[in-house]
C-alpha cells in the first residue's frame, strides 16, 4: 500500500495503493501496485504499436521559475516504415515540437523534446498521443512534488495460531518519499508490532514482527494504523489477519483402560534400562505446543520411569514419538506412574498411564550338600557343583567362604556374575588337618534375592583315630532333631535317655521325645545367614522375641576382629567362645602356616554352659598392604573322638563358628590406596511396613588393589549390615545385606558411611529409607456414589476409581452387607492395587422395588506382604433411586406412505424416554393386511415385512433413540404393523406384558406412471386430442400402468438385454395398440407428444425398449443367416427409424411430469409395425405395438381404427332415441366420398317387425384430406338386448371396409338408478387443459375440453373460454372454424398482442331431439407477422407476374421457339395453373375475401424475375422435395436423368407465395341432451340450473323419417364488380343524408324520451287448434296420444308487439266508465299471463345471459372491479323512477360497440335486444 500526502490541499485526501518497492514475495502479504506505483521508471521502456518508447515522463526534482526539459526517444523495432503523428500537450505547463509527422525506418530513433515550465507549487499531469496507421497509444507526462508517503503492504495474513500460543510474519515497509519520515504504530491486541514507532530515512526500509497471541478461538480481521509525517498528521492502516483455534492433541499408545492410554513395559530385568515410545498427535491444522508432567506420587517414592521430552511443539497433522525409559530398582515389583499431556488453551487433559514390573534373577545350585566322604588325614578330596541362572536376568553370586587358605573347604571362584539363562561348574576341595567329623554350611549370596546354602559334610581319619563317618542321612536327622531341641544333648545323654525310653525313635529313625515341645519357627535363609554373621547370638541381640533359640549351641564374640591402627608390630585380641549345650564340646581351629593370623590355643575343650577365650594375633609379613580373612573353628561333642562311643541315630554332625578378621600394615604417615569402587544402588529403600526388611546392595572393586570396607555399626542402630567389615580382591565383588525394621517415627532418610581402606578420606554415604507408612486408599467424590435413576428391575452401572496412596501394594475386597448384595455389585470386588496406582471400578445398581436406596459397602484393604496384620476399612456411601419406567414413541402413528415392493426403505422409528431413568426393552411386530379383499390363509402365510435391525435396547432418561428398520413389502396392498415393547430385567427376562407402542402404516406399491396429456402436431395435426387419445389407447394404458405387474413382468426388474432373437421373448400380456393413423407418402412425420406423471410417491425409472434394445449383441459368426418376414420387417423399420421416440428412458420423481415425444416418418408406403417394450423399472411391462400407415398421395383412404363400434345403451320403450355419431378419418392427400350400405340395416329393421333398431342419418357424404366426418347414427332398441350388424362403408375409387356396429338396449324398469342414461363415456377421463406446449406455440386455450354433461333438449350452454398469447414478440391472429350450426363462439375471430388474453363465450344450443354431441371446434391461429410477409410477397409476386405478361422482346429465334411453345388455343396466362389444380381449390390468405383474391386466386409459377426473356413454358408441378433416406418400396434408388433435369427447372422456378400455414388449436366439446321427460324423471335436481327455450317446439325422431338439417340463411358476401360498387354507393348516401337531417336528430332525441303506448304491442291472431303453438308443446313430450287442445296464447314477435286476440276483445270490450278497481285487476290479470308467456322467460333468460356476459367481459378487460365495495345510492321516487322505466337502457357491451371494437378487436352485444316497452310495463307494475 502507498500512502502519500497530497501536495495539493485542495484536491482528494489521501492516495492509497498497495505495494512494496520492490516485487518481493513474503508469506502472509498481500502486495498490489497503484497507478502511480505500476507507472514503470524512464528507464523501464514498453512497446506501443511497433514503436518502443517510455510509458511515462515524470518530472520530480523541480523548481519555481524555471525550465526543465527531457527527451522522449521514440524507436522503431519492427521491419517496416512507420509514420507518427502526435498530439503535443493540452496544458501550457508542458510543451514540445510543433507537430509533425515523424517518420521512422526500421531500427531507427527520434528523439522528442518535451520542457516542463511550473508556474505553483503543485501536481502536474498531462499526455502526448501519437497516431499511426495501426492505432494511437499516449504518453504521460506527470511533475510530481515531494510528499510523505509510506510503501506498505495492503494486508497481512498471520499462520494460524492455537489459543493461548503466539505465532509471528514479519512485512517490510518503505519510505517511498524522499522527505525523512516517522512513524508510529497502534494495533489492539491480541496483536503486537516491533518496533512500533521510528524514523525512516528517505528510501529507507523498516522490518516489522508482528505477534499473534490470541486468548480466544475467533478469527481476527483488525486494522493497525500507523501515524507518519514529521508530527504524525497522515495515518494509513494494514489489515492484520489471523485464526485462532483451540488445540487438541491425543496420544496414541497401545493400550487403553478407561479415561487414559495405557504403556506397558512389561516385565524388566532389574538394573536394566528399557525404552518404548508413545506418540502426541495433532489433528488439527494449526501448531500446538505441549508439556508432559507426572501426576503427584506417593512421597518417598522411586522414580523409575524417565520421559526423554518434557515439552515441545507438535506441527498440524503429525506426530511426535515420545520416548520412555523404565529403570526399575526392586525386585518383584510393579510400578505405576501417570503422565499429564496438556497444552495451552486445550479444553482437556489427557492422560498416560505407565505400568512396568521388575524381576530378578532366578539362580539355584545343582545340589544342596556335598559330601566328600572320609579322608585320610593330609590328604584332600575334590568334589563340584554347578550354579545355575535359569532367569533373563543376570544374577550376581557370592560364597561367604574363605578363599586364602583359612578354612577346609575351598570354592572357586567364589564370587561372580552369571549371564542370563546360564549355570557354571564350581570347584570345592576339602583339606582336613584333623582327624573327626566336618560340616560347614556354606551360604551363597545372591544380589536382589535371598541367599542359598550349600552344606558341606567331610570325615577325616588317622591312624590313631577314626571318628564315626558323616553321611548325608546325618544331616537330615540332625534337622529333625534340631527342630526337636534334641540337638542340644550329646550323643551318650540320647544314648541314657533312649535306654531309659524317655525319648522315642519315629517311623523315620529319628528321635522325639514323648512330649513334642513347641515347634520352632523355620528361619528364612536371610534369617539364617544374618545369625551365622552375628557368632550365633541369641535372636534378642538382633531384634528378635528375646528368647535363647535352639539353633546356637556355641557362640562367638566378636565376630570379627579389625587391625587397623597401622602398628607394624605384632597386635592381639581376644575372641569368646560360649558352649550353650548340656555336653562338653572340643574346640578346634584350622591352622593356616605363614598367615599373618592365628589363634591361640589351637584347641581346647569347653564345658557345657561354659565360655572360653582365644587370643587372635596380626603378624604382617608385608608393609603397606590390606589383610583379610575369615578364621575357622570347629565345635563336636568330645565323645564323637571315638565312633564306638556313639549310636548312629545318636550322631551329631560339627558346628562351624568363624571370625572375620581385617588389618594393614601401613606405617603412620603413609597414604592408603585410593579406592576404585562401585557401589550399586547408594539409596536403599525398604518397604514402608513393620516388618524385619533385608536390601542387598552390591560393591564392586573396579581397581588393581585389594579394597577394604567398614561400617560403624553404632552409627545407625537400626540398620544392621552384612558384613560390617571386608576385603575385596581387585576385579571381585562384595554383596552387603541391609537388615532393618521400619518405624514410623524414623526419619525419612538414614546414612550410612562406608569407610575404605582404613582412611577417613575415603568415605562413601549410603541413604537408607526406612519409613513405615500407613495402608491408605482414596475413595473418588470424597468416598459417595450416586447413581442416576434406575428403572425397577434394571440395572445402571457407574465406573468409580480406587487410588493407592502409599508406596505399598494393597490388596483389597469390598465388603456388601447381605441384603444389599442383590441391589449393588462391583466388578473387580477384590484385587490388588499397586503404589500410586488408580483402579476403575464398575458398580452396578440393580433396584427391586421402587424407593430411595442408601447403602454403606465397606471397602477393606491391607498390605500384600502382610495378609494377616489389622485390616484398614472404607465406608462408602451408595445412593441409587428407583423408579418405573416406560418409553413411547415420538409418533402413534407412522406413515411410511408408498414403498416399492420388492424393494427395501430403511425407517427410523424415534423412541422417547420421558422418565428419569433408562429403560431396556424388547420390541416386538406384529402385521396386520388392511386389503379387505385378501384371504385371511394369505396374511398369516406372508412374512412379516418389517424388519428392525435391533430388537432389544436401552433408552437413557430424558432421551430419544432411534430404531433403524427396513420394510420390504411383497406384494401391492397396504400394510399395518403394530410395534410393542416389554421392559427388560438387567438379566434380559421380560418384566411386564407387551405394552402398545406405535403403528407403522405403508403401502406397497408398484412404479406407477399416467398419462396426464397429449398433444400431437405434423400430419396429425388436424386430429383432435379425443381421437389421439383414443387411437394410442392411452385410457386402456393409464389402466394397466395402475394394475400390479405379473410375476413373469419382474422377470427382469430393469431394463436388461436378455434376448439372442431379434424377435424377444414376451413375458407380459398388457398389449395395446399405438395407432399413428395415415398420412400421406412424403407428409411431415406424425409426432404425438405423451405427458408422461409420476403421480405415486415413489421415483419411476421407465424405458422403451425397442426390439433391438433386448437383444444380446452376437458376434459375426454366431448370427443365423435366415430371417422370418415379420424379422425384416422390423429391421426394416428400426434401420430406417420409422418410429422414433425421445426421449427413450428417464427417471421421474414424484409429481414430476417428462414429455416424451412419439414420431412416425411417412417414408415408405403401406403399414409398418414394431412392437416396442414399455418397461417400469421393478414394475410393468406393457407391450405397444406401434402401428402407423403411409398412404399413395392419389389414393383415396378411409383411416379405420378398429372394425368394431359399440354404441351408448338406448332404453326401451323410448320415442327419442338418440342421436349417436361415429367418426370417419380421411388418411389420404385427396378428399374422398364414402356410402353407407343400408341392406343390412334394412334388413335389421324387416328382422324387428319394421322398427328401424338402427338407422345412419347421413349414409353418404365427403371427407376432405386429414379431416373427420361424422356419421350420425339413432339406435332405437325394441328389446333389452345386444343388436350387432355388420355394415360395409364403400369409398368411390377405394377400398370398402366392413365394420360390426353393436348396440344395447336396457329397461328403466329394471335397472332403476342404475340406469345407464348419464353421460359415461372416454371423454371424462382425457385432460381437459393442455399441460405441454408444442413447438412453436404460442396460443394457449384455458381448456381443451368442455364437458357439458346430461342436458335436457332445447337447451342453451354457455361456457367462458380464455385465448392467450404467451409469446413476448409476436401479434397472433385467430380464427375459429365454426362447421356445426349448434355451436356459436364468440368473438369468432380476432388478434392478440404479445401477452394479451381474450375472452370467448361459446354457446352451444341443444336441438330439439335428444342426441350426443361430440365436437371439434377448431381455432387456425396464424402469426401475424408471417401474414405480412405472405400478403408482400404475394403482392410483388403479382408485381412480377404482371410485368412478365405485358413485357417481352422478340427476335427471329425467339418467335421460332414461341409457335412451339405453347399448345393451340393456350396462351401463358392460361397454362399457368399447375396440372390438377383449379381456381376454385386455391385457399385465401386470413383476411382476403374472394374478390380481394380473384386475380390471385390461382397458383401461378413464374420463372425467377432475375431471369427474363420471352422463353415462357408450362411447367407441372413436381411432389414435394424430400431428403435423400426417402426411399421408394424399400430400396435406395438413384434419380433418373428424367428427374435430376426436371429438379433442375423446378428450381429455376419463382413459385406463387403460398400462404402461412395456420396452426391448429381443438376445442372438444361434448355433451348428451335428454328429452324433456327423461330429464325431468333421471335428473330432477339439474332441472333448475338449465333454462329451456319453450318457444321452440322439441322434435320427435319418428321411426320412418330423417331429421334434417336446416338449409343455411348465410348469405354469400358480395364479390367485386358494379353491383357491390352501386349497394355501397346508395347505402353511403343514405347515410350521409340521414346525418345532415336536423329533424331527424331532433326526432331520435324525442323518440327517446316519449313512452310507449301498451296497445300497440298487442295485435290480434288467428287461433288455429290444427297447427300446435310452439310454445304450446305438449308437457309429455314422447307419448303417442295428440296433445290436448290450449286456449288461445299471445305470441311475441321480431317486431317487439304482442298480438292476442281474447286480450284485443277485452280491452276493446271494457266500456270507459268502469270502475278503477276493476281496472286494475284487469291490468293485474294482463300482466301475470304476460309472464306465463313462454317468450317472456326467454326474453328474460337473454337479459339476463347477455348482462352476464358484458359484466365478465368488464371485468375482464378492468372496466369493472367484481369484489370492489359496494356503493350506497339514493333512489329517486317511485313515480321518476316509472317515467324513466321508458327509455330504453343498453348495455355496456350494446351502448358502445365502437369502443368495444377498439377494446376487443371484435364487436359483442346482445344478440336479441328486448322490447323496451316490456320492460317499461314490468316496471310499471
Amino acid at each position: 500500500m502507498l500512502a502519500e500526502v497530497p501536495g495539493n490541499p485542495l484536491r482528494s485526501g489521501l492516495l492509497w495503493t498497495a505495494t512494496r518497492g520492490k516485487e518481493e514475495k513474503r508469506p502472509g502479504l498481500t502486495l498490489q501496485r497503484s497507478g502511480d506505483a505500476q507507472r514503470k521508471m524512464p528507464s523501464q521502456r514498453c512497446c506501443f504499436l511497433g514503436v518502443e518508447t517510455w510509458e511515462e515522463l515524470k518530472w520530480e526534482d523541480w523548481e519555481l521559475g524555471r525550465e526543465f526539459t527531457k527527451t522522449l526517444l521514440l524507436k522503431n523495432i519492427h521491419s517496416k516504415l512507420l509514420k507518427l503523428r502526435f498530439r503535443p500537450p493540452a496544458s501550457e505547463f508542458f510543451t514540445t515540437l510543433f507537430p509533425q509527422i515523424i517518420t521512422l525506418s526500421p531500427g531507427t530513433s527520434f528523439s522528442l523534446p518535451v520542457t516542463f515550465r511550473p508556474l505553483d507549487r503543485c501536481e502536474y499531469q498531462d499526455t502526448i498521443e501519437f497516431h499511426s496507421k495501426d492505432g494511437l497509444f499516449q504518453v504521460s507526462l506527470r511533475a510530481t512534488i515531494p510528499r510523505h508517503a509510506l510503501d506498505l503492504p495492503e494486508s497481512v495474513i498471520l499462520p494460524p495460531c492455537a489459543v493461548l500460543h503466539q505465532s509471528q510474519t514479519v512485512f517490510m515497509f518503505r519510505n517511498a518519499s524522499k522527505l525523512q519520515t516517522g512513524f508510529r504504530w497502534e494495533v489492539p491486541t491480541p496483536f503486537q508490532l516491533c518496533p512500533e514507532s521510528g524514523m525512516l530515512e528517505p528510501g529507507q526500509e523498516c522490518r516489522v514482527t508482528v505477534l499473534f497471541r490470541p486468548r480466544e478461538a475467533l478469527v481476527y480481521q483488525v486494522q493497525a494504523s500507523c501515524a507518519f509525517g514529521d508530527d504524525g498528521e497522515n495515518s494509513c492502516t494494514v489489515l492484520l489477519q489471523g485464526l485462532s483455534k483451540y488445540p487438541f492433541l491425543q496420544i496414541s499408545a497401545p493400550g487403553q483402560e478407561e479415561g487414559c492410554k495405557v504403556l506397558e513395559f512389561g516385565n524388566v530385568p532389574v538394573g536394566c534400562n528399557m525404552e518404548r515410545h508413545f506418540e502426541i498427535l495433532n489433528p488439527s491444522s494449526i501448531t500446538t505446543s505441549f508439556s508432559l508432567s507426572r501426576m503427584q506420587r506417593p512421597p518417598l517414592s522411586e522414580s523409575v520411569f524417565q520421559c526423554g521430552i518434557q515439552k515441545g511443539e507438535v506441527a498440524p497433522r503429525t506426530s511426535i514419538r515420545v520416548p520412555v525409559i523404565f529403570s526399575p530398582g526392586t525386585v518383584d515389583s510393579t510400578t505405576v506412574d501417570y503422565l499429564s499431556l496438556t497444552c495451552p488453551g486445550a479444553l482437556s487433559k489427557t492422560l498416560l498411564k505407565v505400568t512396568g514390573t521388575c524381576i530378578g534373577p532366578q539362580v539355584s545350585l545343582s545340589s544342596s550338600m556335598l559330601d566328600f566322604g572320609c579322608v585320610d588325614e593330609g590328604e584332600e578330596a575334590l568334589r563340584t557343583v554347578d550354579i545355575i541362572n535359569s532367569s533373563s536376568v543376570e544374577a550376581q553370586y557370592q560364597f561367604d567362604l574363605d578363599a586364602t587358605g583359612h578354612s577346609v573347604f575351598t570354592l572357586e571362584p567364589a564370587c561372580g556374575t552369571l549371564p542370563p539363562n546360564s549355570h557354571r561348574r564350581l570347584r570345592l576341595l576339602f583339606r582336613p588337618h584333623h582327624p573327626m567329623g566336618y560340616h560347614r554350611r556354606v551360604v551363597c549370596l545372591l544380589l536382589h534375592r535371598e541367599p542359598l546354602f550349600l552344606d558341606l559334610i567331610g570325615t577325616c581319619h588317622s591312624e590313631q583315630l577314626k571318628p564315626a563317618i558323616l553321611h548325608p542321612r546325618h544331616l537330615v536327622l540332625y534337622r529333625q532333631h534340631l527342630a526337636r531341641g534334641l540337638t542340644c544333648y550329646p550323643p551318650d545323654v540320647l544314648g541314657a535317655m533312649l535306654a531309659e525310653d524317655k525319648i522315642q525313635v519315629d517311623l523315620e529313625g529319628a528321635l522325639m521325645l514323648q512330649e513334642d515341645p513347641a515347634a520352632v519357627p523355620e528361619r528364612s535363609p536371610v534369617e539364617e545367614y544374618y545369625q551365622g554373621c552375628t557368632g550365633g547370638k541369641a535372636e534378642a541381640e538382633l531384634g528378635g522375641s528375646g528368647e535363647a533359640s535352639n539353633s546356637s549351641h556355641i557362640t562367638v564374640d566378636p565376630p570379627e576382629l579389625l587391625f587397623l591402627n597401622g602398628s607394624v608390630s605384632t597386635s592381639q585380641s581376644a575372641v569368646t567362645l560360649s558352649n550353650r549345650t548340656k555336653g562338653k564340646l572340643s574346640l578346634i581351629w584350622t591352622p593356616v602356616p605363614n598367615s599373618s593370623f592365628s589363634v591361640t590355643p589351637s584347641s581346647c575343650d569347653l564345658g557345657p554352659l561354659k565360655s572360653t577365650a582365644f587370643r587372635v594375633s596380626y603378624t604382617p609379613k608385608q608393609y603397606n598392604t590390606f589383610h583379610g580373612a575369615q578364621l575357622e573353628c570347629f565345635a563336636r561333642y568330645k565323645v564323637l573322638r571315638d565312633h564306638r562311643q556313639v549310636e548312629d541315630r545318636t550322631l551329631c554332625p560339627p558346628w562351624c563358628v568363624t571370625v572375620r578378621v581385617i588389618g594393614h600394615s601401613f606405617q603412620p604417615g603413609r597414604e592408603h590406596f585410593i579406592p576404585r569402587f562401585s557401589l550399586q544402588r547408594p539409596r536403599v529403600v525398604f518397604p514402608a511396613l513393620n516388618l524385619v526388611s533385608y536390601r542387598t546392595v552390591l560393591l564392586e572393586n573396579m581397581g588393581d588393589l585389594p579394597l577394604v570396607f567398614r561400617l560403624d555399626p553404632e552409627e545407625c542402630p537400626s540398620v544392621s549390615v552384612q558384613p560390617t567389615s571386608g576385603l575385596v580382591q581387585p576385579g571381585h565383588h562384595q554383596i552387603l545385606t541391609l537388615r532393618t525394621t521400619p518405624a514410623e517415627d524414623c526419619p525419612a532418610r538414614l546414612p550410612l558411611t562406608l569407610h575404605f581402606n582404613a582412611s577417613p578420606k575415603h568415605t562413601q554415604e549410603l541413604s537408607v529409607v526406612s519409613v513405615v507408612e500407613k495402608p491408605c486408599l482414596s475413595l473418588e467424590g470424597e468416598g459417595s456414589l450416586f447413581f442416576k435413576p434406575t428403572a425397577v428391575g434394571s440395572r445402571s452401572q457407574s465406573p468409580y476409581r480406587v487410588r493407592n496412596l502409599t508406596r505399598l501394594p494393597l490388596r483389597f475386597h469390598w465388603r456388601i452387607p447381605g441384603p444389599d448384595q442383590r441391589v449393588v455389585s462391583v466388578a473387580p470386588d477384590t484385587g490388588v492395587l499397586q503404589p500410586n496406582e488408580t483402579m476403575v471400578q464398575t458398580w452396578s445398581f440393580t433396584p427391586f422395588e421402587e424407593m430411595v436406596y442408601n447403602l454403606k459397602p465397606n471397602l477393606t484393604f491391607w498390605p500384600i506382604q502382610t495378609p494377616g496384620c489389622r485390616k484398614s476399612r472404607l465406608p462408602l456411601k451408595v445412593v441409587g433411586m428407583a423408579s418405573k419406567g416406560s418409553i413411547q414413541a415420538e409418533h402413534g402413528v407412522l406413515n411410511l406412505g408408498e414403498v416399492l415392493v420388492g424393494d427395501c426403505r430403511s425407517f427410523e422409528v424415534p423412541l422417547i424416554n420421558n422418565g428419569s431413568c433408562s429403560v431396556s426393552f424388547c420390541l416386538a411386530v406384529q402385521q396386520s393386511l388392511l386389503d379387505p379383499g385378501l384371504p385371511e390363509n394369505s396374511q398369516k402365510k406372508d412374512p412379516v415385512a418389517l424388519e428392525l435391525d435391533s430388537v432389544r435396547g436401552t433408552i437413557p432418561a430424558r432421551s430419544r433413540l432411534l430404531i433403524r428398520s427396513t420394510v420390504r413389502p411383497a406384494r401391492r396392498t397396504r400394510y399395518c404393523w403394530d410395534l410393542t415393547y416389554q421392559t427388560l430385567s438387567s438379566a434380559g427376562s421380560v418384566l411386564d406384558a407387551p405394552q402398545a407402542l406405535c403403528q407403522v402404516q405403508g403401502e406397497g406399491v408398484f412404479p406407477t406412471l399416467e398419462v396426464t396429456d397429449v398433444c400431437c402436431s405434423g400430419s396429425v395435426e388436424a386430429l383432435s386430442k379425443l381421437q389421439i387419445w383414443r387411437l394410442f389407447s392411452l385410457g386402456h394404458l393409464n389402466a394397466h400402468l395402475q394394475r400390479d405387474p405379473a410375476p413373469p413382468e419382474l422377470t427382469y426388474r430393469v431394463p436388461t438385454r436378455h434376448s439372442v432373437r431379434r424377435c424377444p421373448s414376451i413375458f407380459t400380456s398388457a398389449m395395446l395398440d399405438f395407432n399413428f393413423s395415415a398420412a400421406p407418402l412424403g407428409s411431415d412425420p406424425s409426432n404425438v407428444l405423451l405427458m408422461f406423471e409420476n403421480t405415486g410417491s415413489i421415483p419411476v425409472e421407465w424405458s422403451f425398449l425397442f426390439p433391438e434394445d433386448q437383444q444380446i449383441e452376437l458376434e459375426y459368426w454366431a448370427e443365423t443367416g435366415e430371417f422370418s418376414t415379420t424379422e425384416l420387417h422390423h429391421m426394416k423399420v428400426q434401420d430406417n427409424r420409422l418410429f422414433n421416440i425421445a426421449p427413450r428412458s428417464g427417471k421421474l420423481h414424484p409429481g414430476q411430469q417428462k414429455a416424451v415425444t412419439f414420431s412416425y416418418r411417412h417414408d415408405f408406403v403401406g403399414t409398418d409395425r414394431l412392437p416396442v417394450l414399455f418397461k417400469l423399472s421393478h414394475g410393468r411391462e406393457i407391450l405397444l405395438n406401434f402401428m402407423g400407415v403411409t398412404v399413395e398421395r392419389d389414393r383415396h383412404y378411409l383411416h379405420f381404427t378398429s372394425t368394431k363400434h359399440v354404441f351408448a345403451p338406448v332404453p326401451i320403450g323410448g320415442f327419442s332415441p338418440p342421436k349417436q355419431v361415429y367418426e370417419l378419418y380421411n388418411g389420404g392427400a385427396v378428399p374422398l366420398r364414402y356410402r353407407v350400405d343400408t341392406e343390412p340395416l334394412e334388413q335389421l329393421t324387416a328382422d324387428n317387425f319394421g322398427h328401424p333398431v338402427l338407422q345412419c342419418l347421413n349414409p353418404q357424404g365427403e371427407v376432405k384430406p386429414g379431416r373427420t366426418a361424422l356419421l350420425e347414427w339413432v339406435l332405437s332398441p325394441l328389446e333389452a338386448k345386444t343388436y350387432s350388424v355388420d355394415i360395409s362403408i364403400h369409398v368411390l375409387e377405394g377400398d370398402t371396409m366392413l365394420l360390426t356396429f353393436e348396440g344395447c338396449g336396457f329397461d328403466n324398469s329394471v335397472l332403476g338408478e342404475s340406469a345407464p342414461l348419464q353421460l359415461h363415456d372416454g371423454y371424462m377421463s382425457v385432460p381437459s387443459t393442455q399441460r405441454m406446449a408444442l413447438p412453436n406455440q404460442v396460443l394457449f386455450l384455458s381448456e381443451e375440453r368442455l364437458c357439458l354433461g346430461d342436458i335436457p333438449v332445447c337447451s342453451r350452454s354457455t361456457r367462458v373460454l380464455f385465448l392467450t398469447n404467451v409469446s413476448h414478440s409476436d401479434r397472433v391472429l385467430y380464427n375459429w372454424n365454426l362447421t356445426d350450426q349448434s355451436v356459436q363462439i364468440y368473438p369468432e375471430h380476432g388478434a392478440l398482442s404479445p401477452g394479451e388474453s381474450s375472452l370467448c363465450i361459446l354457446t352451444l344450443q341443444a336441438s330439439g331431439s335428444p342426441s350426443f354431441y361430440q365436437l371439434d371446434v377448431i381455432c387456425e391461429v396464424t402469426l401475424e407477422e408471417a401474414l405480412s410477409q405472405y400478403r408482400q410477397d404475394l403482392q410483388e409476386w403479382e408485381l412480377e407476374r404482371d410485368r412478365q405478361r405485358n413485357e417481352f422482346s422478340l427476335t427471329d429465334k425467339d418467335l421460332q421457339q414461341s409457335q412451339t411453345s405453347y399448345p393451340q388455343g393456350h396462351t401463358p396466362s392460361q397454362t399457368s395453373y399447375p396440372q390438377g389444380h383449379t381456381p376454385s381449390q386455391t385457399s385465401y390468405p386470413q383476411g382476403q375475401t374472394q374478390n380481394q383474391t380473384q386475380e390471385s386466386n390461382t397458383k401461378e409459377v413464374l420463372p425467377s424475375p432475375q431471369k427474363t426473356g420471352p422463353v415462357v413454358r408450362k411447367y407441372k408441378t413436381l411432389p414435394p422435395i424430400r431428403s435423400s433416406s426417402a426411399v421408394v418400396g424399400g430400396m435406395c434408388t438413384r434419380p433418373s436423368r428424367a428427374e435430376r433435369r426436371a429438379q433442375r427447372e423446378a428450381s429455376q422456378v419463382w413459385r406463387r407465395p403460398e400462404p402461412p400455414c395456420p396452426t391448429l388449436l381443438h376445442l372438444g366439446v361434448t355433451g348428451r341432451s335428454h328429452s324433456l321427460l327423461e330429464f325431468q324423471t333421471f335428473f330432477p335436481s339439474l332441472l333448475s340450473t338449465h333454462h329451456v327455450n319453450r318457444s321452440t317446439r322439441p322434435n320427435v325422431t319418428c321411426c320412418g323419417s330423417r331429421q334434417r338439417r336446416p338449409p343455411s340463411v348465410d348469405m354469400p358476401p358480395l364479390s367485386h364488380g358494379p353491383e357491390r360498387e352501386i349497394i355501397t354507393h346508395t347505402l353511403t348516401s343514405i347515410f350521409r343524408s340521414l346525418l345532415d337531417d336536423p329533424h331527424f336528430h331532433h326526432s331520435l332525441v324525442n323518440g327517446v324520451a316519449e313512452p310507449v303506448p301498451y296497445f300497440t304491442q298487442l295485435r290480434q291472431t288467428a287461433y288455429t287448434p290444427t297447427t300446435p303453438l310452439p310454445g304450446a308443446a305438449t308437457p309429455y313430450p314422447g307419448t303417442r296420444e295428440a296433445p290436448p287442445p290450449c286456449p288461445p296464447t299471445p305470441q311475441l314477435l321480431m317486431g317487439g308487439s304482442l298480438y292476442s286476440a281474447g286480450v284485443t276483445d277485452v280491452t276493446k270490450q271494457q266500456p270507459q266508465t268502469q270502475k278503477p278497481t276493476v281496472k286494475q285487476e284487469r291490468q293485474l290479470n294482463v300482466q301475470e299471463t304476460i309472464r306465463r308467456l313462454p317468450e317472456f322467460c326467454d326474453v328474460t333468460e337473454e337479459v339476463l345471459l347477455n348482462t352476464l356476459q358484458n359484466l365478465m367481459m368488464e371485468a375482464f378487460l378492468g372496466e369493472l372491479v367484481l369484489t370492489a365495495r359496494p356503493r350506497i345510492i339514493a333512489l329517486p321516487p317511485v313515480s321518476a323512477r316509472r317515467n324513466s322505466c321508458g327509455s330504453r337502457r343498453l348495455s355496456r357491451g350494446g351502448a358502445d360497440p365502437d369502443r368495444s371494437r377498439e377494446t376487443r378487436g371484435v364487436p359483442l352485444g346482445l344478440s336479441f335486444s328486448p322490447p323496451s316497452s316490456l320492460l317499461a310495463n314490468l316496471a310499471w307494475t
